[in-house]
């Protein structure tokens, strides 16, 4: 098996897992391939804007890893949103003939008006579930064994104990979904992607056959990018409670939690991306340190892809790449 620490070069390439296919964000913008009902490979260009060639100080230092973020998650979510339906995924639900009298109604008379409104609440019942999982129940957790330590130096040592609840919370998370049969082969075009931009930074040409000779784990990857969020939050929520030791009490929980959500977050996801970044351009001790437990963490939301699969994901990056190597290299 090929190993992506020797790679000669280390590319600006980045991908997401979509529904029976793969979205690759390169050079030349975003492209999507999907496999559809024909078994044909369909790939299509996804228009996209990135708000930092606007207003270029959103690019700077710190500040861009924020606003990455929030536009990976717009693009992935229309990305996946239209594999879904280049798929067939979505043609049963939207065929007039297999609708109820009531959701033929509201398809009528609402039409896209609806589909927004049900991605709006949807997108608001993700972040409010969010929030609970892995941030209110880890410290309140967290609090009730404060209860019975009733111990000062366990108080001081809460954003540890919190990160730590947080991470095996996502841990068992992201096991338990991966038992579910349709989220095992977004899983498994994950690891397609992994293995195709591997193959590409391996410099052999981009077929099944070398591709699946690649590994399947790759430090810039969003997995990563989560527990380097995790690690870093634990430190900035140290230092935090540090200066202001009373936000630790129980009593200034709802104080702690919008803390986190307005101030910490932001400042953790954009250290966290600096440090991804750099992870990408170099190979050290350092580097595979932080970035050890998220690719742990990618045996299970990778999982080895099939030839077909490959396919699809060889057909996403060779739509983003460039004629010139060069081009695709991120520069030290």
């Amino acid at each position: 098996m090929i190993q992506n620490n020797s790679c000669p070069r280390k590319t600006s390439v980045g991908g997401q897992a979509l529904i029976e296919g793969v979205m690759m964000n390169g050079p030349k913008g975003a492209v999507l391939s999907v496999r559809n009902e024909k078994n044909e490979i369909v790939t299509e260009e996804v228009a996209f804007t990135h708000i930092r060639d606007k207003i270029p100080f959103l690019g700077w230092p710190l500040i861009r890893g924020v606003v990455n973020y929030v536009e990976t998650m717009k693009l992935g979510y229309k990305t996946l949103m239209r594999s879904a339906e280049l798929s067939g995924q979505l043609e049963d639900e939207t065929d007039p003939e297999n609708m109820s009298k009531l959701d033929r109604w509201l398809n009528d008379h609402m039409g896209p008006k609806l589909l927004g409104a049900v991605s709006a609440v949807a997108g608001v019942i993700a972040a409010v579930v969010g929030v609970f999982l892995f941030i209110w129940l880890p410290a309140w957790l967290v609090d009730q064994v404060d209860l019975l330590m009733t111990s000062i130096e366990f108080e001081r040592l809460h954003p540890l104990y919190e990160g730590l609840m947080r991470g095996a919370i996502m841990v068992l998370y992201m096991f338990l979904v991966s038992r579910l049969k349709d989220i095992h082969r977004v899983f498994m075009y994950h690891g397609a992607e992994h293995k195709t931009i591997a193959c590409y930074e391996q410099g052999l040409e981009l077929t099944p056959e070398n591709a699946m000779r690649c590994r399947r784990f790759h430090p810039r990857c969003g997995t990563s990018f989560i527990f380097i969020i995790l690690i870093v939050s634990i430190i900035v929520s140290s230092l935090v409670m540090l200066v202001f030791p009373v936000l630790g009490e129980s009593s200034y929980r709802l104080v702690w939690t919008a803390v986190k959500l307005l101030v910490v977050l932001p400042v953790v996801t954009g250290i966290s991306y600096e440090m991804i970044k750099y992870a990408g351009r170099h190979d050290n001790l350092l580097t595979k340190i932080f970035s050890a437990p998220g690719l742990w963490m990618q045996r299970i939301t990778t999982q080895e892809p099939t030839a077909d699969m490959l396919e699809v994901a060889i057909a996403s990056l060779k739509a983003v790449i460039t004629d010139d190597p060069e081009d695709d290299t991120i520069k030290a």
